[in-house]
């Protein structure tokens, strides 16, 4: 069994794949990632290797614990990818965007790919048919979008994810209800009409922690998978092995 951890900037999400499919799914919080890994692990033997991804707040250094009991692998920058980088400053690149690229066409080869991530960020990565990851945009995610109306006014509420029930707003929470989440639907849907103006034969996936609430609201047909940076951590770390 292999076990895959995406250590992202608000939460550590982690996946067991048996036999090339997703067994369990669950999260290891900060404050205790450590301890709650080595109690899993002791609950799931079987478990041979590790694969991590960090966006920088954990590095191999904090996985030492564990190093004599399993086989560790990090994707990183220097690992090898199945696509051709474009992007300009290489060096800036998130990792989780570059595993996306590379679950992306490994998984969908032959055709245009854009893939949306609606996590802390929403990022945008597109990937030619002849595998050129081009690059895409960043945006804020619906938490920050929030959290910024409350911090950056003097009376805003802070408000939970809520689908609105109205376009028009008929209250202060309504209104920011409508505000970040249409916002955010018609952004996306704006990046797919443009892209589809210049790019043809393409699939649009949508992953990322608020992708399930976010997928049947988009008037373009979407492939959602809220665990595709997971499934794509491990097809990249199973590509490094054909190498």
């Amino acid at each position: 069994m292999i076990l895959t951890l995406d250590i992202g900037n608000t939460r550590i999400k982690a996946a067991l794949f048996e036999n090339n499919t997703i067994s369990d799914c669950f999260m290891l919080p900060f404050d205790s990632w450590q301890l709650d890994l080595l109690e899993y692990l002791k609950n799931n033997p079987n478990v041979s290797e590790i694969v991590v991804s960090s966006v920088g707040k954990l590095n191999r250094n904090d996985f030492s614990f564990i190093e004599n009991s399993h086989k560790l692998f990090f994707v990183d920058r220097n690992s090898s990818f199945p696509f051709h980088n474009k992007y300009q400053s290489k060096a800036t690149l998130g990792i989780d965007r570059m595993i996306l690229a590379a679950g992306a066409v490994l998984k969908f080869p032959n055709q245009n790919r854009l893939i949306i991530d609606a996590g802390t960020c929403i990022t945008y990565d597109f990937i030619t048919a002849q595998n050129d990851y081009l690059g895409g945009a960043i945006s804020p995610g619906i938490r920050l979008r929030y959290e910024a109306l409350h911090t950056f006014t003097s009376k805003l509420p802070l408000l939970e994810n809520q689908m609105p029930d109205n376009f028009i707003g008929d209250s202060t929470n309504n209104s920011i209800h409508s505000g970040v989440v249409n916002g955010i639907i018609y952004e996306i849907d704006g990046f797919i009409n443009q892209y589809q103006l210049d790019y043809s034969n393409f699939i649009i996936i949508l992953t990322g922690g608020d992708a399930e609430f976010l997928a049947k609201r988009f008037k373009n047909t979407i492939f959602a998978n809220p665990n595709f940076l997971l499934e794509s951590l491990y097809q990249t770390y199973q590509y490094q092995n054909l190498k």
